[in-house]
């Protein structure tokens, strides 16, 4: 378990610490844009290996047990979370790497940005939320835990490092979107018709598909069926 959390707190660290306003300008004085961009993505990616490798190895410490309804929570979080995700990657998104918003003439929020701002990080946010209700045990918190946190937390991250560079666009995008998915729907700000027209049936359908594929191999993905 201390080795889980070690790894989880060097993969943590590497998107809260590397990337923050104090640090971040000086590493890329010193490697440059693209090699920043290369030594955080393997920092990333071994720290990541190595906390799914301790993830599988850790004992088994029972916290919770939510009973046949876990399963239910943690499909239903998983659809709107590969739905996100497609649409997430598949349309033009201001709040990824290497982006900008749309200037005055263009809609800031088009597609799933009426949902959320933040698609693909809400996808990976529900995906360790829907996960940490199915596997109530410590493991499972630190793991699963600290994937939701990273994800969520890194939404006001955003936000914040968007305000800094573009405060007139970002002022645009958030009058015209939210962080919490449908609080723009729910407000006014946005209409649902208008929101599933535009991220169209290709994408939505794309989601489906990804869920039942993700649902289908999960047995050798993690060893147990989904369903």
């Amino acid at each position: 378990m201390v080795f889980l959390s070690l790894a989880m707190l060097a993969f943590l660290g590497c998107h809260f610490v590397l990337s923050h306003p104090s640090l971040r300008p000086r590493l890329v004085a010193t490697l440059g844009e693209t090699g920043f961009a290369a030594a955080y993505s393997a920092l990333a990616a071994l720290s990541l290996a190595a906390a799914i490798w301790a993830f599988a190895a850790a004992p088994f410490v029972p916290l919770w047990e939510l009973g046949p309804i876990k399963r239910w929570i943690t499909l239903a979080m998983m659809i709107v979370a590969c739905i996100l995700f497609v649409a997430g990657l598949s349309q033009p998104n201001p709040t990824m790497v290497m982006t900008r918003i749309a200037d005055e003439d263009h809609d800031p929020a088009p597609g799933i940005l009426k949902i959320t701002r933040h698609p693909l990080m809400w996808a990976f946010g529900l995906w360790g939320i829907g996960h940490l209700a199915a596997n109530g045990h410590l493991a499972a918190v630190i793991f699963f835990g600290g994937f939701a946190w990273q994800a969520l937390g890194g939404t006001r991250r955003i936000d914040a490092k968007r305000a800094r560079k573009d405060p007139a666009g970002f002022a645009r995008l958030a009058a015209a979107s939210a962080n919490l998915p449908f609080a723009a729907i729910l407000s006014g700000r946005q209409s649902l018709i208008t929101a599933l027209r535009e991220i169209g049936a290709l994408r939505l359908g794309g989601g489906c598909l990804l869920y039942a594929a993700l649902v289908y191999a999960h047995p050798w993905i993690a060893g147990r069926a989904l369903v």
